[in-house]
């Protein structure tokens, strides 16, 4: 393993939770939860940063801790989240009751083995598919929601599509992912600014401050936008109730950051440095949820198409995961916004 220096102390997960063995149904227990739903959405950037990764394991460390999760596989890259479990096709779909092959949402979930969490998983180009336009795409959240649980949690996977900006934009808490690389911060910031962006331009009506809001997001001089705070100064001169909307939504949006595969403490600063990045040129409050360290474990579990989570409970990247799992589950728990 390579040396990853400045991890924190790790709130451990009992140890006793971990002895289930994967192969056990994954038949819902009764949960501690207040029965307060949650629905997380992980995303940013392009694929690489280990999305359906941190998705699987966190799911299964909120699991074991009581909480009833469901796993919902919508990369456009490709549904994988059935291999990170060890789960082998064929088995039904999103796509399936999208394209109403199967009626009833509830008859797409599949068992993971593992208890107190079910899977739901997609197929390739879901989201992006002439299937799920705008309307359906409310409609199948919906629906997701409706299949109960404590918590949901759904993997987007990598890129900036339409329709995967509504699914982030659309959900109680959205997760970036990222790793402390040039091109993968890169990426981020552009999944964050188009994010912004739309989510500012679906809260306003009139059509001269959405056009102001597709200038500004596309960068074109000639609006002589170069920051939030410039364009809610200019919208308020078209339209005050749009702007005041604007702002109040801004204010509003609060996404998570997740730093993965750090090997350093400059690396673990790096997610302060976004966060503050974020603050000053957007406005936009990110959370710094936390970081989880290279360790070479995670790519032997992955080869053994076993969670890492039960691999090795005790390993460097697990006690990471583990440590924000608890604190989304506190997050869950509590009927405030996340500071």
């Amino acid at each position: 393993m390579r040396s990853s220096k400045g991890c924190a102390v790790i709130v451990k997960l009992p140890l006793m939770a971990f002895g289930d063995d994967p192969g056990r149904n994954s038949e819902m227990n009764p949960s501690p939860m207040n029965h307060q739903q949650t629905l997380w959405t992980i995303g940013g950037g392009k694929g690489g940063s280990g999305k359906s990764f941190l998705a699987a394991n966190i799911g299964i460390c909120l699991s074991k801790l009581g909480v009833q999760v469901i796993l919902v596989d919508a990369d456009l890259g490709g549904a994988n989240l059935h291999t990170l479990l060890g789960i082998p096709p064929p088995f039904p779909s999103l796509s399936d009751f999208i394209q109403k092959k199967v009626q009833n949402l509830h008859d797409v979930l599949i068992p993971s083995g593992i208890s107190n969490l079910r899977l739901l998983t997609g197929t390739q180009d879901l989201l992006n598919s002439a299937d799920v336009k705008s309307l359906q795409r409310r409609k199948l959240l919906r629906a997701i929601r409706g299949l109960g649980g404590d918590c949901i949690i759904v993997d987007l996977g990598g890129g900036n599509a339409a329709s995967v900006l509504d699914f982030f934009l659309m959900s109680d808490g959205g997760i970036l992912v990222v790793t402390p690389e040039p091109t993968s911060i890169e990426n981020t910031y552009r999944f964050l600014k188009s994010a912004f962006y739309r989510r500012l331009r679906q809260s306003v009506s009139s059509p001269s401050v959405k056009s102001l809001i597709d200038q500004a997001m596309n960068g074109k001089k000639e609006s002589g936008i170069r920051n939030p705070y410039e364009l809610f100064r200019e919208a308020k001169r078209l339209n005050l109730e749009d702007a005041n909307r604007m702002m109040e939504e801004t204010e509003a949006f609060r996404p998570n950051l997740i730093l993965n595969q750090v090997q350093s403490k400059k690396d673990i600063e790096m997610g302060f440095f976004i966060r503050s990045a974020c603050q000053k040129y957007f406005g936009i409050h990110l959370h710094y949820l936390g970081y989880v360290v290279y360790d070479q474990e995670v790519g032997s579990s992955i080869r053994k198409r076993r969670p890492l989570i039960l691999e090795n409970e005790r390993c460097r990247a697990s006690q990471c995961i583990s440590e924000i799992a608890s604190k989304l589950l506190q997050s869950q728990m509590r009927t405030s916004p996340m500071e």
